[in-house]
Protein backbone atom coordinates (compact mmCIF):
# COMPACT_ATOMS: atom_id res chain seq x y z
CA UNK A 1 0.00 0.00 0.00
CA UNK A 2 1.07 3.72 -0.59
CA UNK A 3 1.70 5.85 2.02
CA UNK A 4 0.33 9.13 1.13
CA UNK A 5 2.59 11.15 3.75
CA UNK A 6 5.79 9.06 4.91
CA UNK A 7 7.33 12.15 6.43
CA UNK A 8 4.34 13.28 8.16
CA UNK A 9 4.85 14.84 11.46
CA UNK A 10 8.37 15.16 12.12
CA UNK A 11 8.19 16.26 15.49
CA UNK A 12 8.08 19.51 17.71
CA UNK A 13 11.81 19.98 17.40
CA UNK A 14 11.54 20.88 13.77
CA UNK A 15 8.42 22.95 14.21
CA UNK A 16 9.64 25.21 16.90
CA UNK A 17 13.29 25.57 14.73
CA UNK A 18 11.51 26.47 11.63
CA UNK A 19 8.84 28.80 13.48
CA UNK A 20 11.70 30.42 14.97
CA UNK A 21 13.45 31.10 11.97
CA UNK A 22 10.04 32.24 10.33
CA UNK A 23 10.09 34.95 13.11
CA UNK A 24 13.86 35.54 12.91
CA UNK A 25 13.17 36.07 9.68
CA UNK A 26 10.27 38.63 9.96
CA UNK A 27 12.09 40.55 12.84
CA UNK A 28 9.73 39.29 15.61
CA UNK A 29 10.81 39.79 19.21
CA UNK A 30 9.80 37.57 21.34
CA UNK A 31 8.38 38.49 24.99
CA UNK A 32 8.48 36.88 28.39
CA UNK A 33 5.24 35.44 27.29
CA UNK A 34 6.51 34.19 23.72
CA UNK A 35 9.40 32.52 25.18
CA UNK A 36 7.36 30.84 27.97
CA UNK A 37 5.09 29.74 25.13
CA UNK A 38 7.97 28.03 23.29
CA UNK A 39 9.33 26.71 25.97
CA UNK A 40 6.19 24.60 27.27
CA UNK A 41 6.08 23.44 23.18
CA UNK A 42 10.08 21.84 24.09
CA UNK A 43 9.63 17.99 23.48
CA UNK A 44 10.19 15.96 26.74
CA UNK A 45 13.82 13.66 27.05
CA UNK A 46 11.48 11.16 25.65
CA UNK A 47 10.78 12.74 22.12
CA UNK A 48 7.22 13.07 22.98
CA UNK A 49 5.33 15.94 23.49
CA UNK A 50 4.50 17.70 27.23
CA UNK A 51 1.72 15.76 28.72
CA UNK A 52 -0.96 18.05 29.97
CA UNK A 53 -1.13 19.26 33.52
CA UNK A 54 -3.75 17.71 35.42
CA UNK A 55 -7.28 19.22 35.27
CA UNK A 56 -7.56 22.20 38.02
CA UNK A 57 -10.80 23.04 39.54
CA UNK A 58 -12.22 26.91 38.86
CA UNK A 59 -13.22 28.38 42.09
CA UNK A 60 -16.62 30.34 42.32
CA UNK A 61 -15.00 33.59 42.41
CA UNK A 62 -13.01 32.75 38.90
CA UNK A 63 -16.00 30.86 37.58
CA UNK A 64 -17.89 34.16 38.36
CA UNK A 65 -15.64 36.73 37.26
CA UNK A 66 -15.00 35.47 33.89
CA UNK A 67 -18.81 33.90 32.95
CA UNK A 68 -19.64 34.47 29.70
CA UNK A 69 -22.55 36.36 28.40
CA UNK A 70 -26.34 35.19 28.04
CA UNK A 71 -25.95 34.28 24.85
CA UNK A 72 -23.11 32.01 24.92
CA UNK A 73 -24.08 28.73 23.70
CA UNK A 74 -23.60 24.99 25.59
CA UNK A 75 -19.62 24.85 24.37
CA UNK A 76 -19.32 28.31 26.31
CA UNK A 77 -20.28 26.84 29.48
CA UNK A 78 -19.16 23.29 29.27
CA UNK A 79 -15.70 24.70 28.54
CA UNK A 80 -15.69 26.78 31.70
CA UNK A 81 -16.48 23.51 33.74
CA UNK A 82 -13.39 21.71 32.33
CA UNK A 83 -10.92 24.51 32.08
CA UNK A 84 -7.51 24.27 33.46
CA UNK A 85 -5.71 22.35 31.39
CA UNK A 86 -3.90 23.85 28.51
CA UNK A 87 -4.45 22.08 25.63
CA UNK A 88 -1.29 19.74 24.55
CA UNK A 89 1.22 21.57 22.10
CA UNK A 90 1.52 19.41 19.00
CA UNK A 91 3.41 19.37 15.54
CA UNK A 92 2.42 21.07 12.57
CA UNK A 93 3.35 18.62 10.57
CA UNK A 94 4.86 19.00 7.25
CA UNK A 95 2.52 20.37 4.88
CA UNK A 96 1.06 23.66 7.47
CA UNK A 97 1.04 25.97 4.36
CA UNK A 98 2.01 29.27 7.30
CA UNK A 99 5.46 29.54 5.62
CA UNK A 100 7.02 27.70 7.82
CA UNK A 101 7.44 25.06 5.60
CA UNK A 102 7.14 26.21 2.13
CA UNK A 103 4.03 28.14 0.89
CA UNK A 104 2.26 31.03 3.23
CA UNK A 105 -1.02 30.80 2.52
CA UNK A 106 -1.81 33.19 5.78
CA UNK A 107 -0.26 35.80 3.33
CA UNK A 108 -2.73 35.29 0.55
CA UNK A 109 -6.46 37.45 -0.29
CA UNK A 110 -9.20 34.85 1.17
CA UNK A 111 -7.94 33.38 4.11
CA UNK A 112 -9.89 35.14 6.23
CA UNK A 113 -13.42 32.90 5.91
CA UNK A 114 -15.92 30.62 7.32
CA UNK A 115 -16.77 27.85 4.96
CA UNK A 116 -12.65 26.34 3.68
CA UNK A 117 -14.42 23.74 1.34
CA UNK A 118 -13.01 25.43 -2.10
CA UNK A 119 -9.58 27.15 -3.32
CA UNK A 120 -9.53 31.13 -3.04
CA UNK A 121 -7.65 33.10 -5.23
CA UNK A 122 -6.74 31.95 -8.59
CA UNK A 123 -8.58 28.57 -8.25
CA UNK A 124 -12.44 27.93 -6.95
CA UNK A 125 -11.93 24.14 -7.14
CA UNK A 126 -13.99 22.43 -4.33
CA UNK A 127 -13.05 19.73 -2.40
CA UNK A 128 -15.64 17.13 -1.59
CA UNK A 129 -16.50 15.30 0.86
CA UNK A 130 -19.63 14.58 3.68
CA UNK A 131 -20.20 18.16 5.45
CA UNK A 132 -18.28 19.18 8.95
CA UNK A 133 -18.81 22.24 10.92
CA UNK A 134 -16.00 22.84 13.51
CA UNK A 135 -15.90 25.03 16.50
CA UNK A 136 -13.53 25.84 18.90
CA UNK A 137 -14.24 27.35 21.98
CA UNK A 138 -10.66 29.75 23.26
CA UNK A 139 -10.03 30.50 26.72
CA UNK A 140 -7.58 31.78 28.43
CA UNK A 141 -5.73 30.26 31.28
CA UNK A 142 -3.83 33.14 32.35
CA UNK A 143 -6.85 34.86 32.92
CA UNK A 144 -9.49 32.47 34.88
CA UNK A 145 -10.18 30.97 32.14
CA UNK A 146 -12.01 33.98 30.29
CA UNK A 147 -13.16 33.75 26.66
CA UNK A 148 -10.17 34.59 24.21
CA UNK A 149 -12.00 36.85 22.66
CA UNK A 150 -10.02 38.55 19.31
CA UNK A 151 -7.41 35.41 18.92
CA UNK A 152 -7.22 34.23 15.35
CA UNK A 153 -7.46 30.63 14.35
CA UNK A 154 -5.64 29.06 11.42
CA UNK A 155 -6.89 25.15 10.91
CA UNK A 156 -6.21 23.08 7.98
CA UNK A 157 -6.62 19.54 6.90
CA UNK A 158 -6.28 16.80 4.03
CA UNK A 159 -9.27 16.34 1.64
CA UNK A 160 -11.34 12.66 1.73
CA UNK A 161 -8.20 10.88 -0.20
CA UNK A 162 -5.71 12.04 2.48
CA UNK A 163 -4.32 14.58 0.22
CA UNK A 164 -3.23 18.27 1.31
CA UNK A 165 -3.59 21.06 -1.15
CA UNK A 166 -0.72 22.64 -1.60
CA UNK A 167 1.82 20.16 -1.25
CA UNK A 168 0.54 16.88 -2.73
CA UNK A 169 1.25 15.83 -6.50
CA UNK A 170 -1.69 17.87 -8.44
CA UNK A 171 -3.06 19.85 -5.80
CA UNK A 172 0.27 22.28 -5.62
CA UNK A 173 -2.15 25.49 -6.63
CA UNK A 174 -5.22 24.79 -4.47
CA UNK A 175 -5.44 26.14 -0.98
CA UNK A 176 -8.69 24.69 -0.50
CA UNK A 177 -9.39 23.09 3.32
CA UNK A 178 -7.43 25.94 4.74
CA UNK A 179 -8.71 29.19 6.59
CA UNK A 180 -8.82 31.74 9.70
CA UNK A 181 -11.50 32.97 11.47
CA UNK A 182 -11.46 35.44 14.91
CA UNK A 183 -12.54 34.64 17.89
CA UNK A 184 -16.24 36.53 19.09
CA UNK A 185 -17.00 38.07 22.59
CA UNK A 186 -17.68 34.46 24.05
CA UNK A 187 -14.13 32.81 22.45
CA UNK A 188 -15.74 31.09 19.96
CA UNK A 189 -15.25 30.61 16.23
CA UNK A 190 -16.70 28.01 13.56
CA UNK A 191 -15.55 26.38 10.12
CA UNK A 192 -17.14 24.46 7.60
CA UNK A 193 -15.51 22.14 6.20
CA UNK A 194 -15.69 18.75 4.71
CA UNK A 195 -14.97 15.25 6.95
CA UNK A 196 -10.97 14.54 6.53
CA UNK A 197 -9.64 11.62 5.53
CA UNK A 198 -7.43 8.52 6.83
CA UNK A 199 -3.91 8.34 5.62
CA UNK A 200 -1.35 5.69 6.59
CA UNK A 201 0.27 6.01 9.98
CA UNK A 202 -2.45 8.86 11.42
CA UNK A 203 -5.57 9.28 13.68
CA UNK A 204 -8.34 11.65 11.30
CA UNK A 205 -7.50 15.02 12.62
CA UNK A 206 -7.76 18.90 11.76
CA UNK A 207 -4.51 21.04 12.72
CA UNK A 208 -4.66 24.20 14.01
CA UNK A 209 -2.51 27.44 15.19
CA UNK A 210 -3.82 29.71 17.30
CA UNK A 211 -2.82 33.11 17.07
CA UNK A 212 -2.90 36.49 19.52
CA UNK A 213 -5.09 38.60 17.00
CA UNK A 214 -6.22 38.37 13.63
CA UNK A 215 -3.26 40.53 12.07
CA UNK A 216 -0.86 38.25 13.97
CA UNK A 217 -2.86 35.10 12.16
CA UNK A 218 -2.34 37.18 8.11
CA UNK A 219 1.08 38.04 9.38
CA UNK A 220 2.52 35.16 10.77
CA UNK A 221 2.84 36.82 14.03
CA UNK A 222 3.32 35.07 17.59
CA UNK A 223 2.03 31.77 18.11
CA UNK A 224 -0.33 31.14 21.37
CA UNK A 225 -0.92 27.45 20.42
CA UNK A 226 -0.40 24.56 17.89
CA UNK A 227 -2.61 21.56 18.19
CA UNK A 228 -4.56 19.34 16.70
CA UNK A 229 -8.38 17.84 16.87
CA UNK A 230 -9.35 14.64 17.28
CA UNK A 231 -12.16 13.32 15.67
CA UNK A 232 -14.14 10.01 17.39
CA UNK A 233 -14.28 6.35 16.34
CA UNK A 234 -18.17 6.39 15.60
CA UNK A 235 -18.50 9.59 13.17
CA UNK A 236 -15.15 7.95 11.35
CA UNK A 237 -16.62 4.68 10.85
CA UNK A 238 -19.53 6.17 9.41
CA UNK A 239 -18.12 8.74 7.16
CA UNK A 240 -15.62 5.99 5.75
CA UNK A 241 -18.14 3.67 4.61
CA UNK A 242 -19.35 6.38 2.10
CA UNK A 243 -18.61 6.54 -1.56
CA UNK A 244 -15.51 8.78 -1.80
CA UNK A 245 -13.88 7.88 1.12
CA UNK A 246 -12.65 4.29 0.12
CA UNK A 247 -9.10 5.03 0.79
CA UNK A 248 -10.24 6.52 4.38
CA UNK A 249 -11.74 3.15 4.81
CA UNK A 250 -8.93 0.86 4.35
CA UNK A 251 -6.21 3.08 6.12
CA UNK A 252 -8.61 3.84 9.17
CA UNK A 253 -8.65 0.35 10.99
CA UNK A 254 -5.10 0.75 11.25
CA UNK A 255 -3.83 2.91 13.76
CA UNK A 256 -5.72 3.68 17.03
CA UNK A 257 -5.80 6.89 19.20
CA UNK A 258 -3.20 5.03 21.39
CA UNK A 259 -0.71 3.97 18.55
CA UNK A 260 -0.96 7.48 16.87
CA UNK A 261 2.15 9.57 16.76
CA UNK A 262 0.59 12.48 18.07
CA UNK A 263 -2.61 11.35 20.33
CA UNK A 264 -0.90 8.52 21.27
CA UNK A 265 0.59 9.81 24.64
CA UNK A 266 -2.58 10.43 26.24
CA UNK A 267 -5.16 8.33 24.10
CA UNK A 268 -5.89 12.64 22.86
CA UNK A 269 -7.99 13.21 25.85
CA UNK A 270 -7.61 16.75 25.69
CA UNK A 271 -8.16 16.86 22.02
CA UNK A 272 -10.68 14.40 21.26
CA UNK A 273 -13.70 16.35 19.89
CA UNK A 274 -17.28 16.42 20.64
CA UNK A 275 -18.89 15.32 17.88
CA UNK A 276 -22.87 15.02 16.53
CA UNK A 277 -25.08 14.57 13.45
CA UNK A 278 -24.86 12.03 10.21
CA UNK A 279 -23.87 11.44 6.58
CA UNK A 280 -26.91 12.63 5.32
CA UNK A 281 -27.51 15.69 7.76
CA UNK A 282 -23.04 16.43 8.05
CA UNK A 283 -21.53 16.26 10.88
CA UNK A 284 -20.52 19.08 13.89
CA UNK A 285 -17.65 19.05 16.18
CA UNK A 286 -16.93 21.09 19.05
CA UNK A 287 -13.84 21.57 21.00
CA UNK A 288 -12.54 23.78 24.30
CA UNK A 289 -9.23 24.91 23.71
CA UNK A 290 -7.34 26.22 26.69
CA UNK A 291 -4.24 28.43 25.95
Amino acid sequence: MTTPHPDHDRGLEFDLSTLLSRRRGLGMLFGAGAAAALAACTPSAGGGSASPSSTATATASTTAAASPSASATSTVTRAFAECGVEIPEETLGPYPGDGSNGPNALEASGVVRRDIRSSFGGSTTKAEGVPLTVTLTLLDNSNGCAPLAGAAVYAWHCDQGGKYSLYDSGLENENYLRGVQEADANGQLTFSTIYPGAYSGRWPHIHFEVFESMSNATAAGQVLAVSQIALTESACKEVYATSGYEASARNFPNTTLTSDNVFGDDGGVYQLATMSGSVSGGYTAALNVTV
